[in-house]
């Protein structure tokens, strides 16, 4: 068994773990800050909404020798508005330039043309408007809300309102990230992050309704024990199934690392961005919720129940009463020569009775001599 099996096998069992729930006020607090991060960045920075959003014009070249780079200069000279240049295969390049209306297209066209050596016929033009992406943004936010009401009725029927709210909140801490990131970076908002966004709601999801299966298994008739609080058993679900959360996340963030820092980094395939940068700050935030937010919330809420508070009296009280009667046994033998922290009827017994008449001196006294007469 390799060792990640080891260890895993080993958290399932409950014979190592990490306290989770009991260190819960240290990563909401890193909760915060960070959601704290991601809205100041939004704030202030905003959101880099492409050309779909936006409206602008998209030019078309045929093959140059000019650079990407120099072909954006020299378009963001011209339009006074930033512009994307990428390369595309047939040696040309696709020019985008937001907030850019006709009249303003046909006086870039020629200038382009100049600067890249090409004929402006050739250049081809075409005018986005920013109703298209408003559209887009409607229909996504639509659909955002009916997922998150749906989400929340499943979640209270299959388990219970307590688990759904967690759910909730984990996935709108997990969206907050994601967007202050993007805020944060600079990275373009296109049609393509859209649906990245939806799709991480998904799989935070999953990763949190696999521990709240584990969390609803292992806490079945629990009231009627008194070995173990609500939050020792959400953390005990936590840790085992840490090991397949990480497994999962892990085989999930490879390709969409690859996509992010191999495809859209260093081959320049800017597109890629869009959509996989929305992955990647999505899956690990999931992740990350799914442990250290969403568990550790449900054991919050359901502490406040009357039933799981006197459990804990019960489980507290039950541990005392068995750290007193481990302690009482101990401090007999360690103060055999300190009669007063022992118990009163315990200290006849210890103290007078083997000291003041040893075995040895009445040994053999009314015995017969052991000669036979």
């Amino acid at each position: 068994m390799s060792r990640l099996g080891e260890l895993g096998a080993k958290l399932y069992r409950g014979e190592v773990g990490y306290d989770f729930v009991g260190k819960r006020t240290f990563w909401y607090g890193v909760s915060i800050l960070i959601t704290i991060a991601a809205i100041v960045g939004l704030g202030v920075r905003g959101l880099n909404m492409g050309i779909e959003f936006q409206g602008g014009a998209v030019f078309t070249t045929p093959k140059t020798s000019v650079s990407a780079g120099q072909a954006e200069k020299v378009a963001e000279e011209a339009a006074g508005h930033d512009a994307i240049v990428q390369e595309l295969g047939t040696g040309g390049l696709r020019i985008q330039i937001s907030n850019v209306d006709t009249t303003k297209a046909d006086q870039i066209r020629p200038m382009l043309a100049k600067e890249l050596n090409v004929d402006p016929k050739v250049i081809n033009a075409e005018l986005v408007g920013p109703s298209w992406g408003e559209q887009i943004a409607n229909k996504a936010w639509t659909g955002l809300a009916v997922f998150m009401i749906l989400v929340v009725i499943y979640l209270a029927i299959a388990f219970e309102w307590r688990m759904a709210l967690a759910a909730l909140i984990a996935l709108i801490h997990d969206l907050t990230i994601t967007v202050g990131v993007y805020a944060l970076v600079g990275f373009e908002v296109t049609p393509g992050t859209v649906i990245g966004l939806l799709t991480i709601l998904g799989y935070s999801l999953y990763d949190t309704v696999v521990v709240f299966d584990s969390l609803k298994e292992q806490s079945k008739d629990l009231a009627k024990q008194t070995q173990f609080t609500y939050s020792e058993v959400a953390n005990r679900s936590i840790n085992s199934t840490l090991v397949r959360s990480i497994n999962t996340t892990v085989v999930a963030l490879l390709p969409v690392a690859g996509l992010l820092f191999i495809g859209g980094g260093v081959l320049g395939a800017g597109m890629l961005n869009d959509i996989s940068l929305s992955l990647f700050v999505g899956l690990a935030a999931g992740a990350y919720s799914s442990i250290f937010i969403a568990t550790p919330l449900v054991a919050d809420f359901k502490e406040r129940e009357p039933q799981m508070k006197a459990l804990k009296k019960r489980v507290l009280a039950k541990r005392a009463q068995a750290a007193r009667d481990e302690r009482v046994p101990g401090e007999q033998g360690d103060d055999e020569g300190d009669p007063q922290d022992v118990l009163p009827g315990e200290a006849q017994a210890a103290v007078v009775g083997p000291r003041t008449q040893p075995p040895s001196r009445g040994r053999g006294r009314g015995r017969p001599s052991g000669k036979r007469r």
